[in-house]
């Protein structure tokens, strides 16, 4: 069944505090993410970016807190980035996220259509300077939704494959830095024996 996206979530869009006042920002505070944060990131859910804001920086923004489970969608700078938060949290303006109506839609079905749909996204985007995905423009996005029974389903089936790219991932990512820490202590060792050549040669 073809459906709007207001027809079966919320849309909801973001705000950045000032970044002049320093107060407005705290190292653990309201979580709050950029698509910045997700420029890389292979995850289905996020809970933190890089920095979280403060109550004071949350009340003097146009952001807002989104439950659980909303299906985080970047609308600029790029376009279609994804993730699922994994608890309440706020994005700032280059978001179009959706707050999923669980009778119609399960977050995780939402969040792989959506990524399925990044080049879609793309073309509804409009903007001289920068493209961007609107509010309305993503209200009226029109996608294919089967029924819940269905939507489990599909889910089912592609999460073993979801979990095991994060996985191997993750391996990626554990032998990257190992091989970092090998490569600077070798390094480090070499330079100390340069050293005692040296002083030797004096």
């Amino acid at each position: 069944m073809k459906v709007k996206i207001s027809e079966i979530g919320e849309v909801i869009g973001g705000g950045t505090p000032s970044t002049k006042k320093a107060e407005y920002y705290k190292k653990r505070g309201i979580s709050w993410i950029t698509p910045k944060d997700l420029s890389g990131y292979t995850k289905m859910y996020i809970s933190h970016g890089a920095r979280d804001i403060s109550e004071s920086g949350f009340k003097n923004s146009s952001t807002r807190i989104l439950p659980k489970d909303t299906v985080l969608i970047s609308s600029r700078a790029p376009i279609g980035y994804c993730a699922i938060a994994a608890n309440d949290l706020t994005t700032n303006q280059g978001f179009k996220s959706i707050i999923p109506n669980k009778n119609k839609v399960l977050p995780k079905y939402l969040y792989y259509l959506m990524l399925s749909n990044k080049d879609n996204l793309e073309q509804i985007a409009s903007g001289s300077t920068f493209k961007e995905v609107s509010g309305n423009a993503m209200k009226n996005f029109v996608v294919e939704i089967p029924n819940l029974e269905k939507q489990r389903e599909v889910v089912n089936i592609i999460d073993p494959i979801s979990k095991k790219i994060e996985l191997n991932n993750q391996i990626n990512d554990n032998l990257l830095e190992l091989a970092n820490v090998i490569f600077t202590k070798q390094i480090n060792k070499d330079t100390t024996k340069l050293r005692v050549v040296l002083v030797k040669s004096f």
